[in-house]
C-alpha cells in the first residue's frame, strides 16, 4: 500500500508522501473560496461545500469560517448545521448521521501521533474513523477525538472532550466526556432546564 492507502485504512502514514500533500492544498483552496464567500451567496455555499465533502444529504449548512483536511473523508447525512469555526481533521472518515447539529467551535480530530516522541518524532502519524449518529447535538467548544463513535439522539455538553464511544439516548458531559443521565419522554416538554414550551407546534 501507498501512504494515501495506509492513511486510509487507518494504519501509520506519512502525510507529505504519494500525493497526499498535494490533495490538501487543492482543498485547502476550495476551503478559502468557501470562507471568503458574500453571507447572501448561499447557493454557491451549498454548491461548494457539496463539491468538498465526500458525500451530502439535504439542507446542509455550515457557518463561515470552516476548515477540514480532504473534504472528501467526511458524510453527512440531511439536516446537517455546523456553526462557526468548525474544524474537521478527516484523514480517517468522518460520518455524520441526519439532523445533527454542531454549536460553535466543535472540532473532530480523527488524526493523531504516537506518543513516545522518538516515534512521533519520525513522522508518521493516524487517521482513525469517528461517527456520530441521528438527531445529535454537539455544544460549542467540543473535541471529539480518534475512534469515537457518538450514539443516535445524544446531546454532549459544552467543552467535553469525548474520548470513548457514548451510547443512544443519553447526555454526556465534561473532560473526559462520560454520560450524565438518560434522555426521557418527560424531556419533551421543556425547551431549557425546567422551563416549558409555551407553544404546541414544537412537537
Amino acid at each position: 500500500m501507498n501512504h494515501k492507502d495506509r492513511m486510509l485504512t487507518g494504519l501509520p502514514y506519512k502525510a507529505w508522501l504519494d500525493g497526499l500533500s498535494e490533495e490538501r492544498m487543492e482543498n485547502k483552496k476550495k476551503i478559502y473560496e468557501y470562507n471568503l464567500l458574500r453571507p447572501e451567496e448561499e447557493e454557491k455555499m451549498d454548491q461548494l461545500i457539496r463539491g468538498i465533502f465526500g458525500k451530502t444529504g439535504e439542507n446542509v449548512h455550515i457557518e463561515q469560517p470552516f476548515h477540514c483536511d480532504y473534504g472528501k473523508n467526511i458524510e453527512v447525512g440531511k439536516f446537517f448545521y455546523a456553526n462557526y469555526n468548525c474544524v474537521i481533521l478527516d484523514v480517517g472518515k468522518v460520518t455524520i448521521g441526519d439532523y445533527v447539529m454542531f454549536a460553535p467551535n466543535v472540532s473532530i480530530y480523527t488524526a493523531g501521533h504516537p506518543i513516545h516522541p522518538d516515534s512521533r518524532n519520525s513522522g508518521y502519524e493516524y487517521g482513525i474513523p469517528i461517527t456520530i449518529g441521528d438527531n445529535v447535538w454537539i455544544g460549542g467548544n467540543v473535541v471529539i477525538n480518534p475512534g469515537v463513535t457518538i450514539g443516535n439522539n445524544v446531546v454532549i455538553g459544552a467543552g467535553s472532550i469525548v474520548t470513548k464511544n457514548i451510547p443512544d439516548n443519553v447526555i454526556a458531559v465534561g473532560n473526559p466526556c462520560k454520560v450524565v443521565r438518560e434522555i426521557t419522554e418527560d424531556d419533551r416538554k421543556y425547551y431549557f432546564k425546567d422551563k416549558e414550551f409555551d407553544v404546541q407546534d414544537y412537537l
